[in-house]
């Protein structure tokens, strides 16, 4: 698998994705720069976590219009698989790859650490070696991971089976104490309805390796690597 990951000025996740894709593929991804508009073909986009353009205007709005991402755009409308970390969720909603919007923690409070998912769809590129309604615990660290949709679309996502996790207890409950943001129906990570482009707010980057005290996030990379090589 050959990977890319889109570097933007304010980005802070991309050396650690870095590190979680060369240990699961086996070779070094490429890192582009958000001034490239082009780039060479590659089987996987991802987009880091962080604050692009320190996050004005709006979380991912200024990012959305790089010349990078209307790449990103264009390979993904042709099937190229996107994997959007935090901002880089922002970022997928902001230029319409993915439903959607991120607002402000329900609390208005940065929130920095360990929460438990439940893995809904894994019948996916980036799933396929978690179970479903398997719980794995990965960190976040946010401010703006409010996930919302209109009625509509919340019941497009469920029936088509672009949720991808939700926010639990270790148990696998959905709880309001489970969820850390306030997220609609407890959401943690969508998909687009090809199931090619996810988003979601937690970091597996971080839990990745034994070395950062779990590997809860290992199997999503390997998943990519697994369907991609």
């Amino acid at each position: 698998m050959k990977a890319a990951v889109i570097v933007f000025p304010g980005s802070n996740c991309d050396r650690d994705v870095q590190v979680a894709l060369r240990q699961a593929a086996g070779r070094e991804p490429v890192m582009v720069w958000h001034k490239e508009a082009d780039f060479e073909e590659v089987d996987l986009i991802v987009l880091p976590g962080g604050f692009s353009y320190g996050d004005y205007l709006r979380c991912g709005a200024m990012a959305a219009k790089s010349p990078a991402m209307k790449e990103v755009v264009a390979r993904a409308k042709k099937g190229v698989p996107v994997l959007g970390i935090c901002n880089g969720f922002q970022v997928l909603t902001e230029c319409g790859l993915l439903p959607g919007v991120l607002m402000r923690n329900a609390n208005l409070k940065f929130v920095c650490r360990d929460v438990h998912l439940r893995v809904e769809n894994p019948q996916t590129v980036f799933t396929s070696r978690y179970e479903g309604g398997q719980v794995i615990r990965i960190p976040v660290a946010h401010h703006d991971g409010n996930y919302f949709i209109e009625k509509e679309g919340l019941k497009a996502l469920e029936d088509r089976g672009q949720i991808a996790f939700r926010y639990v207890t270790p148990a696998g409950a959905a709880t309001p104490e489970a969820n850390p943001n306030g997220s609609l129906a407890d959401i943690a990570g969508v998909f687009n309805a090809e199931k090619t482009v996810l988003g979601l707010m937690p970091h597996p980057e971080r839990l990745s390796d034994a070395a950062l005290g779990g590997t809860d996030g290992k199997a999503l990379f390997e998943s990519l690597a697994g369907a991609l090589s």
